[in-house]
């Protein structure tokens, strides 16, 4: 039999987080019983469900008939509700700024189609999210890593994005809070970044800040609000702070001081209008998200914080594993301190199948940056998180 070759580009994409699944559902189909800290989805867990008045809205969408397809840019009342609370955050932002996405995740696929060709490249942190590595070599794109400092809370290494930076960048990332090390960005490192790009008009920057309401030490900066000659593209939208990741809806804004995304705009709109739409009822709940009351969320924050916490502690007691207090998001990205493992892989698949407990290989964030480092997702309950802490402190002395 002749196989149809598929695309070299498309084979070598490696999605860290999701591929580590496939041994563990091989061992539930076995009866074994995984405790899951690999993945961040917030409705996976206890006490962390959508709020029920985003579900009544998509519910009452879907009754009334409101699933036919939407305008290709998003409802135009979502966009002036996300362009709202984008202007709270401290910049000029109009209903025409935003487009509602398939989540960020369609966003980046869009933006980078939109922006870079054949030899471009794009500076993103390392570690960071998967997909800043796969999507842009779809177009010919090259990732390249700049540092994080491990050494100080995976700070940006500032001068190392200056010595990177050259007229064939075209995108920066920065991802505030960071995922997978939970690190956010002062106003100081962000003003220094952007006077850097002031010397580069052909680059822009991607404002990842999906874990904008999830920050636990000062407040959060929004970029775009720090920038007045940098064009800036904010991602967002309501996987994590508003807890509904399989909706699908995220949403990049335009911040746009000179006029130089005239034809980025254009391109971006005319890849939305092929694709049709996002999900309509979809959109109707996240509407409801942004315009409702919000007082839920303290609630929901205190159990993020109070879980960050045990994390933190029970890391700190374990000899072998090492990690510095985060700043945001829900993460942890520890260090293996343990002299036998010098494989972060093989420390989460050996954990895995001795203790049932499932993590991510730091290495699956960045092959030399993630190096040596798991990542946690600390949203689990106080009972299923101390389990897994005692799982994993048994297997480090076994």
């Amino acid at each position: 039999m002749t196989l149809i070759p598929a695309s070299s580009r498309a084979m070598s994409i490696e999605y860290a987080i999701r591929d580590v699944v496939v041994p563990a559902t091989k061992l539930e189909d076995e009866g074994h019983e995984i405790i899951k800290l690999n993945i961040g989805d917030p409705i996976a867990y206890p006490g962390l469900g959508t709020p029920k008045h985003m579900i009544d809205a998509y519910v009452s969408a879907l009754k009334s008939g409101n699933n036919g397809y939407s305008p290709s840019y998003g409802l135009p009342n979502l966009r002036a509700a996300i362009a709202e609370d984008e202007s709270r955050k401290g910049w000029n932002c109009t209903r025409n700024d935003v487009y509602v996405t398939h989540g960020v995740t369609e966003a980046l696929q869009v933006l980078f189609s939109a922006v870079l060709t054949e030899g471009d490249r794009i500076l993103a942190p390392g570690p960071h999210y998967p997909p800043y590595m796969a999507y842009p070599q779809l177009v010919g794109a090259v990732t390249e890593e700049y540092r994080l400092d491990p050494n100080n809370g995976w700070k940006i290494d500032i001068n190392d994005i200056r010595s990177r930076m050259s007229e064939d960048v075209r995108i920066l990332v920065l991802i505030n809070p960071n995922n997978p090390t939970g690190a956010i960005l002062s106003c100081s490192e962000i003003d220094e970044i952007l006077r850097i790009l002031e010397d580069y008009p052909n680059c822009l920057v991607i404002a990842d800040e999906i874990y904008d309401g999830l920050v636990y030490t000062g407040e959060h900066v929004s970029i775009a609000s720090r920038s007045s000659k940098v064009p800036v593209v904010s991602m967002n939208g309501v996987s994590k702070v508003y807890y509904a990741p399989g909706w699908r809806i995220g949403y990049m804004a335009l911040h746009d001081p000179n006029g130089s995304l005239a034809e980025v705009r254009d391109a971006v709109e005319r890849l939305l209008r092929s694709r049709l739409c996002a999900s309509t009822p979809a959109q109707m709940g996240y509407l409801a998200g942004l315009t409702g009351d919000r007082k839920w969320m303290q609630e929901y924050r205190a159990k993020v914080l109070e879980r960050r916490q045990i994390a933190l502690s029970r890391i700190d007691g374990i000899e072998g594993l090492s990690v510095k207090p985060t700043g945001g998001a829900f993460y942890m990205f520890v260090r293996i301190d343990h002299p036998d493992y010098q494989d972060d892989k093989q420390f989460v698949l050996d954990l895995l199948h001795q203790e049932h407990v499932l993590l991510v290989h730091g290495s699956g964030f960045s092959p030399e940056r993630g190096s040596g480092h798991i990542r946690i997702v600390h949203l689990a309950d106080p009972e299923t998180l101390n389990e897994a802490f005692d799982r994993i402190d048994r297997f480090l002395n076994s």
